[in-house]
């Protein structure tokens, strides 16, 4: 009795201790963020030009030093020109703009418009809490793209909760509404609800060992009530509703809750392969709707996806005809969120995933 009591106080005070820790953390975040609501900006990077560095540098490379300075001077020029047309085009663009509509003669022809391909990156996590910078990335994408232009989405993913997954795809859906073309690449995983946001694309592509599918839904959740009633502690839990609460982690689970729930997995799994069949309809849903994953050779074969290729591989076959901008949202944080954030997390990030994995189910 006398060694359960020092416990007890022990642990008493450790509980304290976190509870004031974790008290402070939140007190610093929400100092910090109060100072600035929104620190977030979109870096544009345009990986066609990063191309032609990369080639011309190596060129410069492969030559004798003397044809090395002849080869750099052409360079040059060729910058020079390919600036002055951009200009040019440019300014034609907008003076087209200026005049009547009705007028034909001024307006811009489809062989004046240069196509885009914008590159989003998307890597996720159980809570698809990603999904921020994604909305952000895709609606300034939609300020200015029109329909010869094209997104490429370079998806990684297990999957995770459905709600943080369905968002993530309905910000996909936002460019296949506005008619842009929507290509996704898959070079490492798109799973379960990564494969939810593949699919709705115009073009999926993955390497040959990527791993793809597993169209199902899990969940699962520990119990500790016999262990509370072995040390006799007893847990009420209220509630309002036959199916509030259907299995908890500390009261005691029965055949109806575990029933209900399991009900409420086959019902997310209809809606799931319902989703699937409505983008990739040549697929026969029944028979890859059933939690399996496979590599991309195999992904192929089965109608998962479209394209044996690395995204790497298509970017480069895209540069000789489109200009490429990598668009991502990017959040500053200041150093007082940053130290914030890892004291939070050392305490709550095993801790937060286990409430994830138990309390939601999962694509």
């Amino acid at each position: 009795m006398e060694f359960l009591s020092e416990y007890g106080i022990f642990l008493a005070k450790t509980v304290t201790f976190v509870l004031a820790l974790l008290f402070v953390v939140v007190s610093i975040i929400n100092l910090t963020s109060k100072q600035k609501k929104s620190n977030g900006r979109l870096e544009i990077t345009n990986l066609s030009e990063q191309f032609k560095d990369v080639e011309d540098e190596l060129q410069l490379h492969l030559v004798p030093e003397d044809e090395a300075k002849i080869l750099e001077k052409e360079q040059h020029k060729a910058e020079k020109k390919k600036h002055k047309a951009e200009l040019k085009a440019f300014k034609k663009a907008h003076k087209d703009k200026d005049k009547d509509k009705a007028n034909d003669k001024g307006a811009v022809t489809k062989e004046d418009i240069e196509p885009r391909l914008f590159v989003l990156d998307f890597t996720a996590g159980i809570d698809a809490k990603e999904v921020a910078s994604l909305r952000e990335e895709i609606t300034a994408i939609l300020f200015v793209a029109n329909e010869h232009d094209e997104v490429l989405v370079r998806l990684e993913s297990g999957g995770g909760v459905v709600h943080g997954y369905g968002l993530a795809s309905s910000q996909l859906e936002r460019l296949k509404q506005a008619n842009i073309k929507l290509t996704i690449a898959v070079d490492k995983v798109a799973a379960s609800g990564g494969y939810m946001m593949a699919c709705i694309a115009d073009h999926i592509i993955a390497a040959p060992f990527a791993i793809v599918g597993s169209i199902g839904v899990v969940a699962q959740i520990p119990n500790f009530n016999r262990l509370l009633k072995k040390n006799k502690i007893d847990v009420e839990q209220l509630t309002a509703g036959e199916f509030k609460r259907t299995l908890t982690m500390f009261g005691e689970n029965d055949d109806a809750g575990r029933e209900k729930f399991q009900q409420e997995l086959e019902e997310t799994h209809v809606l799931f392969k319902d989703f699937v069949s409505a983008h990739r309809p040549d697929m026969d849903i029944e028979k890859i709707a059933t939690g399996e994953h496979w590599f991309g050779t195999h992904a192929h074969e089965r109608g998962l996806v479209d394209t044996l290729q690395t995204s790497d591989d298509y970017l480069l076959k895209a540069n000789k005809s489109k200009t490429i901008y990598i668009v991502k949202y990017v959040v500053r944080k200041k150093l007082a969120e940053k130290l914030a954030q890892a004291a939070s997390l050392a305490i709550s990030t095993s801790l937060n995933k286990f409430l994830q994995q138990s309390k939601y189910p999962q694509l």
